[in-house]
């Protein structure tokens, strides 16, 4: 069984330091089920590559019954020492314990950064499931490459094999890496080592934070994560679901920190925020909107009560905050001529949805912040180069008003769900990236207090799409 971890860039020996193992020193550790070995296979300042290596004994194996189920021959004659399995996600949990909770005393920076990181997995056992791969992987961002090979190449009527060499490569943090090769690893096994209790529930929802929840095929991954126990599966949908009320990951409109405006007016930021993005909307002209990452539709209830405004969908990726904001809306008793109007839907931003097509403008109000940075391309792509509305309207916290909040300590940012929050130059030049790419001009906006050195805590963005891009957008 053998995993590789590749850093590129500059400085990549610094892996060293984040993985907590020594380059330049083989390291062996004792598990219950056999051994595993660190070293590193190349170490340059452009590349560093470090290997996982487990060696597991079938005799030992079928000794001790783990992975077995079938007793007789096959606890002697199985693919267990050889495939990546839930062997490889215990021994990187075992191994890389530290690495994996984004802990780096002497480069704590770098494990917080995102970083050009390339995986490999070896024999993987995919079991006539190839397709779930890219499913499974490429929603997190990441190129996903995979290597066949046919079982025999003197017998090739034999077909191909059911294991694949997989390679992923992208912009992420380690720790969110190594999180997710421990959660998927074993969805394409579906044979775990061990005996599962209850407590296996906490371990998918804690290595699954902060993406499991959005995944597209999270009850895929979930339902094979458990082996097929589906008292487990439904168990953890349930707390994931829990998870995403409590700390409304999903609904950046509630106010928060930056909320709490240092002045001395009393009209909080958020409604400020909501007043200067409806003000856009009617200025622009549209009459349907697309309300994206609607949280409890704030937005889109001051829309509602526009003549203007003929239709106007709500999406978020979260169907619990859709029940919160069917009741904000009180939707029940909703006058039939608003009604209507609206529609909710449950969608991710990181994927092209035919739902999202023909609208004048599209709001994402206090989102992108919410996503990594390794992923705004795909909702770049989504929104600007497939929908493609008319009007797109974008706000997101200016970091360096951050100064002005004295309960933030220097480099906090104003959310817990906060993957970065962007200058004023920053928010700039990702604009103007927009315009160029997919044919849109922009107008900015500043939201709240504007102070003379840091700008007014909510920076924001209109966007309209020129007549020629709209044209190639219809063909």
């Amino acid at each position: 069984m053998l995993l590789t971890i590749t850093m590129k860039g500059t400085n990549t020996q610094e892996l060293g330091y984040l993985l907590h193992k020594n380059p330049y020193r083989a390291q062996c550790f004792d598990l219950s089920f056999g051994k595993a070995y660190v070293f590193y296979t190349e170490v340059t300042d452009s590349r560093t590559s470090a290997a996982l290596l487990l060696e597991l004994n079938p005799i030992d194996l079928a000794r001790g019954k783990l992975g077995s189920k079938d007793g007789g021959l096959f606890d002697y004659v199985n693919d267990r020492p050889y495939v990546s399995s839930s062997f490889m996600s215990t021994a990187i949990n075992r191994v890389f314990s530290t690495a994996m909770n984004g802990k780096c005393i002497k480069r704590q920076e770098l494990a917080n950064s995102l970083l050009e990181l390339e995986a490999t997995v070896f024999n993987l056992p995919v079991r006539g499931d190839k397709e779930l791969v890219k499913e499974v992987f490429e929603p997190l961002g990441y190129n996903v490459l995979v290597r066949e090979s046919i079982l025999d190449e003197q017998f090739p009527e034999w077909g191909e094999s059911n294991y694949i060499d997989l390679t992923i490569t992208g912009k992420v943090k380690l720790s969110d890496l190594l999180n997710h090769l421990y959660v998927l690893i074993p969805v394409f096994d579906k044979q775990k080592h061990y005996y599962m209790s209850e407590d296996e529930i906490d371990k998918l929802i804690r290595h699954g934070e902060g993406w499991l929840s959005e995944h597209p095929k999270k009850n895929t991954i979930i339902r094979r994560y458990f082996d097929m126990k589906r008292s487990y599966a439904n168990r953890a949908i349930a707390r994931l679901l829990e998870a995403e009320a409590e700390t409304e990951e999903t609904e950046p409109q509630k106010e928060t920190t930056e909320d709490k405006e240092p002045t001395e007016k009393h009209i909080p930021l958020n409604t400020q925020r909501m007043e200067a993005v409806k003000k856009a909307v009617l200025e622009s002209g549209a009459q349907s909107v697309l309300d994206i990452g609607c949280g409890e539709c704030k937005l889109t209830s001051m829309l509602l009560r526009e003549t203007q405004i003929k239709r106007i969908t709500a999406a978020d990726v979260s169907v619990s905050v859709l029940e919160k904001a069917k009741q904000k809306l009180n939707y029940d008793r909703m006058q039939p001529f608003m009604k209507d109007k609206l529609t909710l839907i449950q969608a991710s931003l990181m994927y092209k949805d035919k739902r999202f097509d023909g609208f004048d403008a599209a709001c994402v109000i206090e989102v992108i912040e919410h996503m990594d940075e390794g992923r705004i391309p795909l909702f770049e792509k989504v929104l600007f180069g497939c929908a493609k509305p008319k009007t797109v309207i974008v706000t997101t916290p200016n970091k360096e008003y951050n100064d002005n909040y004295p309960t933030l300590e220097n480099g906090t940012l104003r959310h817990k769900d906060h993957r970065f929050e962007w200058t004023r130059q920053q928010f700039g030049i990702w604009c103007q990236h927009i315009c160029q790419e997919f044919g849109y001009t922009v107008n900015y906006i500043n939201i709240g207090e504007n102070d003379e050195r840091v700008g007014t805590p909510t920076q924001g963005a209109i966007f309209t799409a020129s007549l020629s891009a709209l044209q190639i957008s219809n063909l």
